[in-house]
């Protein structure tokens, strides 16, 4: 059975290595955050660093994620000081439970407090693609799938929230949300 991948992507206002309280306040959120949705149904793993530590993602070993990489768009930094970004990379089995996940809890906090910590960059933040039962899904695939929603919207091959496709490629939605729903979030 397939799994859903997602893929997501910020730039932040300051890089990660800054010691203000606001950068801190977001590093804290995130690691209480990542250890709640870790235990949440439907998730089944995220890319991890083996020897990451804050700010030295571009030089972590991510295993079987891939090397880390980052959209075209993203101009700042790419050292310990001056990376200024959060991206994640996670497998799930289906988008109901991702929406659960990410609208509710912790998460939901996190979402109303975005611009505090995020530019508004106006490319898309996340997007989700369906793997095949065993494939990890590499950092380089996170970003061509982005990229892709952001040059030509959904479709089967990368899509979001608002647009989803199931496994075999035809439209779907979730929570109502989607082409049949007819709530938009």
């Amino acid at each position: 059975m397939p799994h859903l991948a997602l893929y997501t992507f910020g730039v932040l206002k300051s890089p990660l290595a800054d010691p203000t309280p606001l950068t801190n306040e977001l590093y804290d959120t995130g690691e209480a955050i990542y250890r709640k949705i870790s235990q949440h149904p439907g998730y089944l793993a995220r890319a991890e660093a083996a020897d990451g530590d804050r700010g030295t993602l571009f030089e972590a070993d991510w295993g079987a994620w891939g090397e880390f990489a980052v959209p075209t768009w993203y101009g700042k930094g790419r050292t310990v000081e001056t990376t200024a970004l959060a991206a994640t990379l996670s497998l799930w089995t289906d988008l109901d439970p991702v929406f659960d996940a990410i609208y509710t809890g912790l998460h939901r906090g996190a979402l109303n407090r975005r611009y505090d910590w995020f530019e508004k960059t106006g490319h898309p933040g996340y997007v989700f693609w369906w793997v095949p039962d065993g494939v990890i899904p590499t950092w380089r695939d996170g970003v061509s799938r982005l990229e892709h929603v952001h040059a030509h919207g959904s479709a089967p091959h990368a899509f979001t929230f608002y647009h989803p496709f199931a496994p075999d490629g035809t439209p779907t939605r979730t929570k109502g949300i989607g082409p049949k729903g007819g709530q938009v979030r």
